[in-house]
């Protein structure tokens, strides 16, 4: 057979390029950059941590293009690939020869072409430089192929492919495809799955899914699908129930082609959003997101947007984790991503915010561990300023003397300012730092003691991290949110056993203003303990909890901090905070860790009935409570006082007026002079010790009255344009009720009071020494350094 003079013309050029190639293609293919797209960024996939995707973002240059591994890919689908596209592509260099021998025999003999010679590679390279279908772009091709062949393994080349390979209009790549056409990843696919990825990218344009396209594409696949039958490359089913070709064959025609495109996974918009910034080198980020949970989460705050909405409240987030694992299973930044009059793509569990009362208990727990409270002490509510800084509890009154626990269960403030004072500022701020709260201002003395009631910020997830250590016996390590595949960092010790304990058993009490009001109708989910908070001003409403799984976080709010009075913890956020504990909690009673058995480093201590603290021979009233066994408060009761009396008069008799008297010993309850002035003040009283008897006064060591006010290092600033006499200072000192104290500033004389009273002085501008002395010339002095606002 003689070929035209044309054709053999061709094939003259043809061989010519080739054997050039060959001499020179060697170096060449070393020298010459391989193609520029090999290189272009990928959508960025965000996924659950079961494997499927939540969020697929576009490429930078505006393509649905997944990063994608062929161990990732059903192997069925790989088969049926290579079996219709290139069946030797394990072993040819780019090009395959034979393929090459029998296209040019077939199109010479038909006179046109009607078969191809392009193997994977050869398709790779057109796919990645489009070119004229000419006889030299041919040739290009063929060294591009052969140049990727060398310095590509087979499956780099493979994976490439499948990631390129066009599916018609801006899907490139077979996962993308399969996400687009299926709504599901490409690691299985059913025998017309395969066959419809195989016949688009013959002719993405005519074959891509839409309604007018719908007959040529079932046609495309179904005629893939019988050759692919022959060849005996399209799975038949698993070997115990596998049907015959033409069975299969049948289903294929009879399952509908995909006629539009499913949307690609948009879910857990901030979380993607947040993750794709803090790793901008990965394309693929696992995450420990869990579907349902994420799901869960998102419904309720968008169940709850609208109510909240018609309340001036236009933002809200959620954090659960899994305190078990410290992994976080939900993360919702707001109420609707797309919301941008109200800030919708803040991400909002990521933002500081004041957390109000939220972190009391880290307080509580400390003073705990550090001998400084216990459950059952009584502490004072009653108002204190500290140089300037007046704090109040929520409804403005104070209670007097409460116990500690209840302090923290009805959320009162002065006792954890106090608390905080001895503890020590740097010291709390140090904790949460080891806690994962990385928000705080590096500068020491940058934050005072307001930071015991939301004078500093965190962010929603800082807190949910916080409340995990409370939920593991005290222990802390840093949240996870990717599953990078590393192990879990070693937990370290933020709290005690003992004290995380008795924090719980105290936040576990539901007899208490947060206490959500329908929850007393609908019961309580199992073992939750909660704390709830509100910022100052109404801008944030807080809750956060545990549950015996999962602990969780909600904040309520405006990330333009406009306020509503309708921002309460309690009301607002503490409802949701149930809701979602309960929706993510273990079913039934046997699922449920039993949390009533104390752990070993606590042990029983007796106290006093009355105040909690160890017991005198005054204190007739004792119980048992748990303290650490290293760390026992020691202070004895400072409430119960034994005095000799008169038995007839009832004065309180000496040692040297004992004489001659019948006496008797009786116990009387005492309170601190600041509790009895409070109470002067609200015009009530309390019973008092017996005066002593004329002749009587006590003798021996006594203490010296303790100045309260002003406080040591206190620096009082003048209001410019106000009269000294209006900003009045209060002298106060703690002293034995029946003591007269004498004040004198500067070495002069200001005025004479009883223990449970106040003085005023007018400031004058500059440092001023304050002196107070008892009737028993007992004396204490403090510094106050006055100053006049900038």
């Amino acid at each position: 057979m003689r070929l035209p003079r044309l054709t053999r013309r061709r094939l003259a050029v043809a061989l010519l390029l080739l054997l050039a190639l060959g001499g020179v293609g060697w170096g060449a293919a070393w020298l010459v950059p391989l193609p520029e797209r090999l290189s272009s960024p990928h959508s960025v996939v965000i996924e659950y941590r079961d494997g499927t995707p939540a969020h697929v973002f576009l490429a930078p240059d505006e393509r649905w293009r997944v990063p994608t591994r062929t161990q990732d890919i059903d192997p069925a689908y790989l088969r049926a690939l290579l079996a219709l596209e290139d069946k030797r592509f394990a072993w040819h260099p780019g090009v395959d020869p034979l393929a090459v021998a029998r296209a040019v025999v077939s199109n010479v003999t038909k006179g046109r072409r009607v078969s191809g010679a392009s193997t994977l590679t050869m398709q790779l390279v057109r796919v990645l430089e489009p070119r004229p279908r000419t006889l030299v772009s041919k040739v290009i091709e063929s060294f591009r192929a052969m140049q990727l062949e060398l310095r590509l393994s087979k499956d780099e080349i493979l994976a490439n492919y499948l990631q390129f390979v066009p599916y018609g209009r801006n899907v490139e790549g077979v996962e993308a495809a399969a996400l687009a056409y299926f709504g599901h990843r490409a690691t299985h696919l059913s025998p017309a799955e395969i066959a419809t990825l195989l016949a688009v990218p013959q002719n993405p344009n005519r074959r891509f899914p839409t309604p007018q396209n719908g007959a040529r594409l079932k046609a495309a696949r179904d005629e893939v699908a019988r050759r692919l039958l022959e060849e005996t490359a399209l799975p038949l089913g698993p070997p115990e129930a596998r049907a015959r070709p033409e069975e299969v064959l049948a289903e294929v025609r009879n399952t509908p082609v995909p006629r539009e495109l499913v949307p690609f996974p948009r879910e857990a918009p901030h979380a993607a959003m947040w993750l794709r910034a803090r790793r901008p080198e990965l394309s693929r980020l696992r995450t420990t997101l869990e579907a349902g949970t994420q799901r869960l989460a998102e419904r309720l705050m968008r169940d709850a947007s609208a109510e909240l909405a018609t309340k001036g409240v236009h933002n809200g987030v959620v954090v659960v984790v899994d305190h078990e694992r410290a992994e976080v299973l939900a993360l919702v930044g707001s109420f609707d991503f797309f919301d941008a009059r109200h800030g919708g793509q803040i991400i909002g569990f990521d933002t500081p915010r004041s957390p109000g009362s939220a972190l009391k208990p880290v307080l509580y727990a400390m003073g705990i561990d550090r001998g400084l409270v216990l459950p059952e002490h009584l502490v004072a509510d009653i108002p204190e300023s500290y140089g300037g800084y007046a704090p109040r509890n929520f409804d403005g009154r104070f209670m007097g003397l409460v116990r500690m626990e209840y302090a923290l269960s009805q959320s009162l403030n002065l006792p954890f300012v106090n608390l905080l004072g001895r503890i020590g500022v740097e010291r709390f701020l140090g904790t949460l730092r080891q806690a994962g709260v990385d928000s705080l201002q590096p500068d020491p003395g940058f934050y005072g003691l307001s930071a015991a009631v939301g004078g500093l910020e965190v962010t929603p997830l800082e807190l949910a991290g916080v409340y995990v250590a409370l939920a593991q016996e005290g222990r802390t390590r840093p949240l996870k949110v990717l599953d990078d595949g590393k192990p879990a960092a070693e937990p370290r010790e933020l709290f005690s056993p003992g004290a995380s304990w008795l924090t719980r058993r105290s936040l576990a009490l539901r007899d208490r203003p947060d206490f959500p009001a329908r929850r007393q109708l609908t019961g309580m989910p199992a073992q939750v303990h909660w704390k709830t908070g509100t910022s100052f001003g109404h801008r944030d409403a807080w809750a956060a909890g545990s549950g015996p799984r999962h602990t969780a976080v909600v904040w309520l709010g405006n990330f333009d901090n406009t306020p509503s009075v309708h921002l309460v913890g309690s009301e607002a956020a503490g409802p949701l905070l149930f809701d979602l504990l309960e929706a993510v909690g273990p079913r039934g009673r046997a699922s449920v860790k039993e949390d009533r058995v104390p752990p070993a480093d606590l042990a029983e201590v007796e106290v006093c009935s009355y105040s909690g603290h160890l017991p005198t021979d005054a204190c007739k009233d004792r119980k048992a409570v748990y303290a650490r066994r290293s760390a026992v408060p020691t202070q004895p009761c400072p409430y119960h006082q034994r005095v000799e009396v008169d038995a007839k008069t009832g004065l309180a008799v000496s040692p040297v007026c004992r004489a001659g008297r019948e006496t008797e010993s009786r116990v009387y309850l005492t309170w601190p002079s600041s509790i009895r002035r409070w109470l002067t003040e609200q015009h009530r009283s309390l019973p008092e010790p017996p005066a002593h008897a004329p002749g009587c006064e006590p003798g021996g060591a006594e203490h010296a009255p303790e100045i309260l006010s002003p406080s040591e290092g206190q620096v009082a600033l003048l209001i410019p344009g106000v009269s000294a006499d209006q900003q009045e200072v209060p002298l106060e000192a703690e002293a034995a009720h029946d003591r007269e104290l004498t004040w004198f500033v500067n070495g002069k004389f200001l005025g004479k009071a009883k223990a449970d009273e106040r003085l005023w002085w007018t400031p004058a501008v500059g440092t001023n020494e304050i002196l107070v002395t008892d009737d028993r010339g007992l004396s204490s002095r403090r510094l106050l350094v006055v100053r006049e606002r900038p």
